[in-house]
């Protein structure tokens, strides 16, 4: 059987203040009026039927994706006791679906990027499982043709072809500087490196234990008392005592054998106020709304942001960033956009959980 699972963990710092601990980037209604993980789901609906499409988050998060999500059965909510990056995200749901699947395939998407065209979307991930089931002993990933020599990026340098679209990988590479970048993107061997999966469940579950097995021995005693309620606080204690480690680092740079299936597709990681630049269009002056109540006089080049109806208005402004939610106002300059994570340590150092709830 064919599984899906995304990743929806994490706060998204960089697009506070609207997204926050109870709230996070990916449940923002700020993308055409659905969140990004609405967005993820409608993405895999055709490849995947509701009952195998599953979702791991903070248990935090439980509540508010099973209001957004309700066509999903409760039971494919898993909710991590606390954040313990992507190695233990990706475990836990593979030693999961192990137990009453041990047999499958498991796909790892994330959900707070932008993928279109959707046919073209489809069309690869299944081409990445059809990899994955004829190559059993490989990881496969899907890889990014690149638009630009982009440095925010990981890469991932391929060799030689197996099938169409379906490469040996023979190396990840780090985020690089600008001149590296330009290497690799007139080269034509390098993808960008996605973050979405595509395995067979024994086989990420192998690699798990010869590349990390005190973390994979871990996983197993969490996912073996996962659903006893009798036993939450000695899962909770067992999971935060984990190593805190990508997938990336823990598995896909030391795994035997790595495949990529090329994704030419439109994609963006939603990871700054300034990506919006690349998903709406612009106002005749520049300006990008994605808000519903704006009033602009003298303005360019600006992002204007907000959920709600309160009306947003601004004179003589250029190239800043206001973002508006209920209890904060954030403004600045879209070259400053880096430095939000700093304004959210003053803020918190200053005034505690207030406005990160």
């Amino acid at each position: 059987m064919r599984h899906a699972v995304i990743m929806a963990g994490g706060s998204g710092t960089r697009l506070w203040p609207l997204s926050r601990r109870k709230k996070p980037k990916q449940l923002l209604h700020i993308f055409e009026g659905k969140s990004l993980l609405r967005r993820t789901v409608e993405r895999l609906i055709g490849l995947f039927d509701p009952e195998h499409i599953y979702i791991i988050t903070g248990k935090d998060h439980l509540p508010p994706i099973e209001k957004e999500l309700p066509e999903l059965p409760k039971e494919n909510l898993m909710g991590e006791p606390c954040p313990r990056d992507t190695a233990n995200a990706v475990g836990l749901a593979a030693h999961l679906l192990a137990l009453k699947d041990p047999d499958g395939t498991m796909g790892i998407f994330t959900a707070d990027h932008i993928i279109t065209p959707k046919d073209v979307f489809q069309d690869t991930v299944r081409r990445g499982f059809e990899a994955a089931e004829k190559y059993d002993d490989a990881l496969v990933t899907f890889g990014i043709k690149p638009t630009v020599p982009h440095t925010g990026y990981g890469y991932i340098y391929r060799c030689h072809e197996l099938d169409a679209g379906v490469y040996e990988v023979r190396e990840f590479k780090e985020k690089p500087n600008l001149k590296t970048a330009r290497l690799y993107y007139k080269s034509g061997e390098y993808y960008w490196n996605s973050g979405m999966f595509a395995w067979k469940l024994s086989t990420i579950i192998d690699q798990l234990a010869k590349h990390q097995p005190t973390l994979n021995d871990g996983l197993k005693q969490v996912a073996a008392d996962f659903h006893d309620q009798s036993k939450a606080k000695t899962v909770g204690e067992r999971f935060a005592a984990q190593q805190k480690i990508s997938i990336d680092f823990a598995v896909m740079e030391k795994a035997d054998r790595v495949l990529t299936v090329e994704m030419p597709c439109n994609w963006l990681d939603v990871g700054s106020w300034n990506a919006l630049a690349d998903i709406f269009p612009p106002d005749k002056f520049g300006n990008i709304l994605a808000a519903p109540n704006v009033q602009l006089l003298d303005a360019e080049n600006s992002i204007i942001v907000s959920e709600s109806d309160h009306l947003i208005a601004a004179i003589g402004i250029e190239d800043l960033i206001i973002v508006h939610a209920d209890d904060v106002t954030l403004i600045c300059k879209k070259d400053d956009a880096q430095r939000i994570k700093d304004m959210v340590q003053q803020v918190k150092s200053t005034t505690g959980e207030r406005y990160m709830q």
